[in-house]
């Protein structure tokens, strides 16, 4: 296993670099530069400006030493959009808040979608059933743009038990978490709901009700574990997703997150920044993938890595 995980670390690197070479070149092929304006700057302050940032060198020398600062001195970049801070402070004033609210979205969505998904899958066409698909469909078919300022409306301007925005207290916390962990709970709450199907009708389940297995272990034992392992494949990029910051939730919330600086700095052409946030999301996302397939071993004793 470590072997595995090892030579899975080790390929993070080709394919980190493969993404950074791709984007940068993405990025750069997009018409205008970071300085355009509505109303146009003097060439003069314009070619200052990107000789002072090494944007008037050739594509393939800012990449170079783009990806060398990054390597031997760990830094991101400066932000073209504000003098006084570079990539790093970015990361380091706004990530950590991002990832709370990633992390409390995916605890939401895991312990609302999974006991759904399950209720549904055992009572199959009943009330708990209909009832559970119905609050998936929902929470499916309304995204954060609408469901943040429902919960807003419902309950922090009338029933006035959370706060309406903001964030650093639990009670803070607690709307926006659910508005983005909604639509997750539904995910997997009908992936585990037609999984656990599949999985009950196994000739191994058959067995084990046949050897006077009570229900509840038959279910515990042999039939969640299994169930569970679509559900495990989905959770990583979900969570690269949610930790890497969410533009509408953060802003209908006024969370100072990761998501309006990646957006903002799409529109404002903020090479380092987009590179920056595109780099870490990938990041997360191979290592979140690992995460995955080391927990397919414990949850099938038939999948061995060497």
């Amino acid at each position: 296993m470590i072997r595995y995980i090892a030579r899975r670390l080790l390929w993070m690197i080709p394919v980190l670099f493969f993404i950074s070479v791709i984007t940068f070149a993405l990025a750069h092929a997009v018409p205008g530069g970071p300085f355009d304006r509505e109303k146009a700057l003097p060439a003069e302050i314009i070619a200052n400006l990107n000789k002072y940032y090494g944007l008037d060198q050739p594509v393939w020398k800012q990449y170079v030493k783009y990806i060398s600062d990054i390597i031997f001195h760990f830094d991101f970049g400066p932000v073209y959009s504000s003098r006084s801070r570079r990539v790093n402070d970015i990361f380091a004033d706004h990530l950590p808040i991002s990832a709370q609210l990633g992390i409390l979205a995916l605890l939401i969505a895991l312990g609302i979608g999974v006991p759904l998904g399950i209720l549904s899958a055992l009572k199959q066409n009943s009330f708990w059933d209909y009832l559970g698909m119905a609050v998936a469909i929902f929470g499916v078919s309304v995204p954060g743009i609408v469901l943040g300022p429902l919960l807003i409306l419902i309950f922090a301007l009338t029933l006035r038990w959370f706060p309406v925005a903001g964030w650093g207290t639990p009670a803070k916390m607690v709307l926006p978490s659910l508005a983005l962990g909604m639509r997750e709970s539904a995910i997997i709450a009908r992936l585990t709901r037609a999984s656990m199907l599949q999985v009950i009708r196994e000739d191994y389940i058959r067995t084990a009700r046949a050897k006077g297995l009570t229900e509840r272990a038959v279910m515990v034992r042999h039939a969640l574990k299994n169930a569970f392992i679509p559900v495990a494949t989905i959770l990583g990029p979900m969570f690269a997703v949610l930790v890497t910051g969410t533009f509408v939730v953060e802003q209908i919330f006024a969370i100072p997150g990761m998501g309006k600086y990646f957006i903002t700095s799409i529109t404002n052409r903020d090479y380092p920044v987009v590179m920056g946030t595109i780099l870490l999301y990938a990041v997360f996302l191979v290592i979140a993938n690992l995460a995955v397939d080391i927990t397919y071993a414990f949850l099938d004793p038939r999948i061995r890595y060497t």
